[in-house]
């Protein structure tokens, strides 16, 4: 067994049921934190402070953004099943 091998069999992966929670938590963790961003940068521009900035604005939206994807994904996956044709 090559080394490669060996590291991928010990990796921790979730059980399949836990998909919809493992997509809210990395797409919340990562659209939270552009908005974040982009937000803080729109209203107080590029200073001193962005960082600590951004950071205290993502404390806030990371968990409300994790809420919102797990209330929105089901609708937005029926509404894509509604106007893609085959879905």
């Amino acid at each position: 067994m090559t080394e490669a091998r060996a590291r991928k069999s010990v990796r921790f992966r979730f059980p399949k049921h836990m998909t919809p929670y493992v997509f809210a938590l990395y797409m919340a963790t990562i659209m939270a934190f552009l908005m974040c961003l982009v937000i803080t940068l729109a209203e107080f521009g590029l200073t001193a402070n962005y960082v600590e900035n951004v950071m205290n604005a993502y404390r806030v939206a990371m968990p409300s953004a994790f809420v919102c994807v797990l209330v929105v994904r089901p609708i937005v996956v029926r509404l894509v099943g509604w106007t893609v044709h085959g879905h």
